[in-house]
């Protein structure tokens, strides 16, 4: 049988058929890229409406003496009757006279107030929730739903329903703390957790103490899903060669446990940082940012500012600071606990 022998050269000359043309977004690919389309549209445009554009909106007004009660200029009601005033708001905030106007000197306050509260529940959190994470983990597998849903429940809870109930708790007369007490004593307690100004612990008011206990109550759940979840990803041979080579349980925990969990610590820190800036519900029905502005969180005053007085312009460069002091702090804590190793 004769047998065809083809040269480089002839191979190069010959054509290769060229693919069938499709369609513009045509064949399996297109249609893909159209089902993509299709499902994250709605999503960009709710992003876009409710979480892209009020950022802007937020910072245009920033800049602006700007109240909804004003028709102002016709661009969406800025200038005219709310002028641009520039920098003043951010200049305004550097008065630390006793001669600044009320909303400078509240704003210092619940600058104060924030940082105080967040500070005191972010390592008041992780240190509840990351041992109660790893007990729950050493109990029997049948008991460990029973005692993560219990722990978790809170998490479901309207913040307000929280704040309510603690409310009902802390009531001077018919409060649950105080009847305790009253049991306890034997004579009749009436304590006004929430509302005497003079209550202080070690420089903290017993009011703003009543809103973290309440806040940890029901934020502890969340982190201790993340820690749980956490703890499960650790290889169990790890802890084997720690315990073959005499570590005890404590050994293995403090130095072999905890540094794995190193990433897991700076996301729920980063994310309770986050979540005890924004708090709202629970200064708000429980305290009103009272007693004499003792609980008066940043976004209380925000949203005293914009939909109390009106002070919209003000309370928008409020909300800029207060972004601005969640980024700083976030990239800190980032930057403290950033691990560059996986297990």
């Amino acid at each position: 049988m004769p047998v065809t022998i083809i040269t480089p050269e002839q191979n190069d000359a010959v054509e290769t058929p060229a693919p069938p043309k499709r369609g513009f977004l045509g064949g399996r690919e297109g249609a893909q890229k159209k089902f993509v389309a299709g499902v994250m549209s709605p999503a960009i445009a709710y992003m876009l409406l409710w979480g892209i554009l009020p950022i802007f909106w937020a910072f245009a007004l920033g800049f602006f003496m700007y109240s909804a009660r004003r028709s102002g200029g016709p661009f969406l009601g800025l200038g005219g009757d709310n002028p641009f005033v520039g920098l003043d708001h951010f200049k305004a905030m550097l008065d630390f006279s006793d001669e600044a106007p009320l909303n400078v000197q509240q704003f210092h306050i619940a600058i104060k107030v924030t940082l105080l509260f967040a500070f005191i529940v972010v390592p008041l959190n992780l240190s509840i929730s990351l041992p109660l994470a790893a007990m729950i983990e050493s109990v029997h597998n049948k008991a460990k739903p029973l005692f993560r849903s219990i722990f978790f429940i809170p998490v479901l809870t309207s913040a307000v329903g929280v704040a309510v109930i603690w409310g009902f708790v802390l009531h001077p007369q018919r409060g649950l703390l105080n009847a305790l007490l009253s049991k306890i004593t034997g004579h009749l307690v009436v304590i006004s957790w929430t509302t005497d100004p003079d209550l202080v612990v070690i420089g903290i008011p017993v009011a703003l103490l009543a809103i973290i206990v309440a806040y940890i109550w029901q934020d502890i759940g969340y982190n201790l899903v993340i820690f749980i979840a956490a703890l499960q990803a650790i290889p169990q041979s790890v802890k084997d060669a720690a315990l073959i080579d005499g570590a005890s349980a404590w050994q293995t925990f403090r130095y072999i446990t905890l540094p794995l969990l190193k990433p897991t610590i700076l996301l729920a820190s980063v994310l309770t940082m986050i979540s005890a800036f924004q708090v709202f519900d629970l200064f708000q029905v429980m305290t009103a940012g009272g007693p004499q502005d003792q609980t008066r969180a940043l976004s209380l005053d925000i949203y005293q500012n914009a939909f109390r007085f009106q002070r919209m312009g003000w309370a928008a460069a409020v909300s800029l600071v207060l972004f601005a002091i969640v980024l700083v702090i976030s990239l800190i804590q980032t930057r403290m606990l950033k691990a560059n190793w996986e297990y």
